[in-house]
C-alpha cells in the first residue's frame, strides 16, 4: 500500500535513545508528512530517561500520568492544522478520552492508534486515563502478544488489539570493531546491559560462583551487592544518545551477550531481543517460543532454560569462538533480511491501519 505523503501526527518520548525516536525516524523514512511531539520531558543522555519531579512521582502512585509537556492541547492544535488520515500515540498514559473523541469529531476518517512495548494489562505500566480512554482507539498495537487475548485487553474496552515484534534500529545497532583495550573498557566474556531484577540477579550471581566473571551494567543495581568478585556490577546504564554509541559499543565488546525475559512484564521477548543479534553479537538468551520463532536455536543465537543450563551453555560457548561468530554472524543475517527494522514494524503497523476504513467505523 503506498503511504508516501500520508499526513500523520506522533505523540511519544522523542528524546534520541529512545524506541519512540526510532519509530519517528522509521516514519520519517517511509515517507509519511508526521509532525511529532515528545509527551516525555528533556531527558539524561547517562541514564536514558527523563528526571522526575516528586509531584511526578506521586501522581503516578496515585494512577496519573501528568501531562507535563501539553501533548492533549498540541494534539487538539495539529488536528486542526494538520488534518491527519493517522494519529499514532505511543502508550499515551496522560492522553485522555475526551482528546481522543475530540479528534475523532474534527476528523472522522483518522485512524488513531496505540503503540505499546509494556504489558498493558499490568496496572503498575497503565494510568486511570489510559484505560479510560482505551476504547476511543480505533487500534492497539502492542509487542505482548498475550495482551490480544480475549481475557484481557479487549476485556478492558480495546476495540481492535494486533502483535508485532520488537525491531532494531539500524542507525544504531550494527557490528562496531572493537579493540582489545575497547573490550577491557567497556566490554566482558559475559556481559548483561539492563535494570535489575530479582531473578536475573540470582542467575548471574551463580554463574559468578561457578567461576565465570560477568560484566553488568543498568539502572536499579544499587541496592545489590553480594560481594562476589566475580560479579562487577558498574550500576549506571549503557546509552546510545548525543552521538556517543556506548550501548552497541558495549554489545559488540563483549563475547556472550545474555538476555534475559522481565518476569515482571511477562516478557516473552525483549527490546535486547532483536538488538543484540542486530549488532553482529553473539545472544544466549532465555528460552521462549517468541525467541525460537525469532532465531533458530543454536543456529541464530542460543538459549538456556535453567540456570544449570546457562552455565554450561556459557563454559561451552567460551571454549567455542568460532561456533560463537558464526552463530552472532547468521543472527545478524536473520534481523537484516527478515524484516526486522523499526522502519518494516512501522511499516506493517501503517497499512494495517489504512486498511481499516477509516478507523474502523
Amino acid at each position: 500500500m503506498a503511504i508516501r505523503g500520508i499526513p500523520a501526527l506522533l505523540v511519544g518520548d522523542l528524546n534520541d535513545y529512545s524506541k519512540s525516536f526510532s519509530r519517528l525516524m522509521a516514519f520519517r523514512a517511509l515517507g509519511l508528512d508526521v509532525d511529532a511531539f515528545s509527551h516525555s520531558p528533556a531527558g539524561d543522555e547517562t541514564l536514558g530517561f527523563p528526571r522526575i519531579s516528586f509531584a511526578f512521582r506521586v501522581a503516578w502512585k496515585l494512577g496519573f500520568h501528568l501531562d507535563t509537556e501539553g501533548a492533549n492541547r498540541w494534539l487538539i492544535e495539529a488536528i486542526q492544522r494538520k488534518r491527519p488520515r493517522i494519529v499514532w500515540i505511543e502508550k499515551g498514559n496522560m492522553i485522555r478520552r475526551s482528546t481522543l473523541l475530540c479528534i475523532k469529531a474534527l476528523v472522522p476518517d483518522a485512524c488513531i492508534a496505540s503503540y505499546t512495548d509494556d504489558d498493558m494489562f499490568n496496572r503498575t505500566n497503565t494510568t486511570w486515563t489510559y484505560r479510560h480512554a482505551l476504547s476511543a482507539y480505533d487500534v492497539i498495537f502492542t509487542t505482548k502478544s498475550y495482551n490480544a487475548n480475549p481475557d484481557e485487553l479487549p476485556a478492558m474496552g480495546a476495540r481492535r488489539v494486533v502483535t508485532v515484534d520488537k525491531a532494531y534500529d539500524p542507525e544504531q545497532h550494527f557490528p562496531v570493531e572493537m579493540s582489545e583495550a575497547d573490550r577491557q573498557t567497556i566490554g566482558s566474556d559475559v556481559g548483561f546491559i539492563g535494570s535489575f531484577e530479582q531473578d536475573r540477579a540470582l542467575q548471574m550471581l551463580a554463574l559468578a560462583r561457578a567461576g565465570i566473571r560477568v560484566r553488568v551494567w543498568g539502572n536499579g543495581w544499587d541496592g545489590f551487592d553480594p560481594g562476589e568478585p566475580n560479579l562487577a556490577i558498574e550500576r549506571r546504564p549503557l546509552v546510545n544518545s548525543g552521538g556517543e554509541m556506548n550501548y552497541t559499543q558495549g554489545i559488540c565488546a563483549t563475547r556472550i551477550n545474555l538476555a534475559f525475559l522481565r518476569k515482571a512484564n511477562r516478557d516473552l521477548h525483549t527490546d535486547r531481543s532483536i538488538e543484540i543479534p542486530a549488532c553482529g553479537a553473539f545472544m544466549l538468551a532465555e528460552y521462549s517460543d517468541e525467541h525460537a520463532r525469532l532465531f533458530a536455536e543454536d543456529e541464530e543465537a542460543a538459549y538456556f532454560r535453567s540456570t544449570d543450563e546457562l552455565i554450561e551453555k556459557v563454559r561451552f560457548y567460551l571454549a567455542h569462538e568460532e561456533r560463537r561468530a558464526a552463530i552472532a554472524a547468521a543472527g545478524r543475517a536473520r534481523c537484516v533480511t527478515g524484516g526486522y527494522r523499526h522502519e518494516d514494524r512501522v511499516k506493517f503497523m501503517v497499512d494495517t491501519m489504512l486498511a481499516m476504513n477509516g478507523g474502523g467505523r
